[in-house]
């Protein structure tokens, strides 16, 4: 955190918490994994269990409906006590709660409870987790570090789908789930003891025993009333879950779209990966163009680019060619959907409350991710094709953008005057 009245480079902030990003990018990748990989899952467990993808796809809702409800909350308790008494044990127990899906029975009641579980338990390990303490030690250098550690979702999408496809094959789904769950959350676990430390962490540690709370100045930004009426808040707020809804949607159902376009699922697989590595380019460009153009521009013009991928996977729009070019701008854009929402509401919110007014515009972002494969899955149960939903995510992507590019500028935060710290 700067101090007032010196300014800090972003040499100097990378100097001092460069193993944050590391520490939270792997965490944040963690997080990921079940979304990322549910596409190559879907169609062994279905198989087994006799299930259609609007079931298979309901256990991700459930999980979502969780997370919108406790997000807000989650959000405070990170104001109130740092990231890593959260992130530690958080890890531990999400770890668990992903293996713990492959004891489904073929239950649905049992699968949606399953999930209800790993959404209770996962809500510690969630976005607020890592990018809050991101976004509070950085500011001249926030855009590509906050790119750094979001681009845990994308390296999840780029090795999730064809680990997990390889884990099925050779072992059977359930050693899948147990495997990743285990295998990556321990990595994770490892680097965030080491390196998870925020702000509050790092008060905690230099204080002396029995020591009075120092007096620090407080993070300027917007009271929670102030934040509810924000017109601008609202805005990022509402094209960020309609953007997840459609591309999380479209994420979660690459795998069937391509399968029924006649590919095989291994080499879908591996072309989802694309996704993954799209979204990474995809964060480190826009992390640098956030920090040197205007941020509403450069997310409007992001969003509504999404439509093509949409358009292109279309029946009698699509060829092999076009199908790549979807997957590489889904993949680019999905990689900046969260940044961008962070950034704006850092930018418009302020630091002062981050962690509450990010965790609840976190609960819609939740909720999108959620609906979105529900609501594929249905329009493929009922229609027999994703056409609609396509033509929907064509539309849906332009207005978003749209909502984004005509943003004001953001205020330029200024301190207001120190107040005693809260233990």
């Amino acid at each position: 955190m700067r101090l007032q009245g010196s300014v800090a480079t972003a040499a100097d902030e990378w100097k001092r918490g460069w193993t944050l990003v590391l520490a939270c990018f792997v965490g944040f990748s963690f997080f990921s994994v079940p979304t990322a990989s549910m596409g190559v899952f879907m169609e062994p467990i279905g198989r087994e269990f006799g299930w259609g993808r609007t079931l298979l796809s309901a256990g991700m809702t459930m999980s979502a409906v969780v997370t919108a409800l406790l997000s807000p909350v989650v959000g405070m308790a990170i104001d109130r006590w740092g990231a890593r008494r959260l992130g530690l044990p958080g890890l531990v127990a999400t770890a668990v709660a992903i293996g713990a899906i492959s004891l489904a029975s073929g239950s649905a009641v049992q699968w949606l409870l399953l999930w209800a579980f790993y959404a209770l338990i996962s809500i510690s390990v969630k976005t607020t987790i890592w990018t809050a303490p991101v976004s509070a030690m950085f500011t001249a250098g926030r855009g590509i570090a906050l790119a750094l550690v979001l681009s845990g979702t994308a390296a999840a999408q780029a090795i999730a789908p064809p680990l997990c496809n390889w884990l099925i094959e050779a072992y059977g789904w359930r050693q899948a789930y147990v495997l990743t769950g285990l295998g990556w959350g321990g990595m994770a676990l490892v680097l965030c003891w080491l390196f998870l430390y925020d702000r509050k962490d790092r008060e905690r540690i230099a204080r002396p025993r029995g020591a009075a709370a120092p007096v620090v100045t407080e993070l300027p930004g917007l009271s929670i009333a102030e934040a509810w009426r924000s017109r601008a808040l609202w805005a990022i707020a509402i094209s960020t879950f309609v953007m997840m809804l459609l591309s999380l949607g479209l994420q979660i159902h690459q795998v069937p779209i391509l399968t029924g376009a006649g590919i095989s699922r291994a080499n879908a697989a591996w072309l989802v990966s694309l996704f993954g590595v799209a979204g990474v380019v995809g964060k480190l460009v826009t992390g640098a163009l956030l920090d040197r153009y205007r941020p509403n521009w450069i997310g409007g013009i992001t969003l509504a680019a999404n439509g093509l991928a949409f358009l292109f996977l279309l029946d009698g729009v699509r060829t092999p060619g076009l199908i790549v070019a979807a997957i590489l701008i889904n993949g680019y854009s999905a990689g900046t959907k969260l940044q961008i929402c962070t950034y704006l509401t850092s930018s418009y919110a302020g630091l002062r409350n981050l962690g509450a007014v990010f965790g609840a515009m976190y609960s819609l972002v939740a909720l999108g991710s959620g609906l979105g494969p529900l609501v594929a899955g249905f329009v493929y149960d009922v229609t027999g094709g994703y056409t609609p939903f396509l033509f929907a995510g064509m539309v849906g992507c332009v207005c978003c953008g749209l909502l984004v590019l005509t943003l004001p500028r953001y205020p330029d935060w200024q301190a207001p005057p120190t107040v005693p710290a809260h233990a």
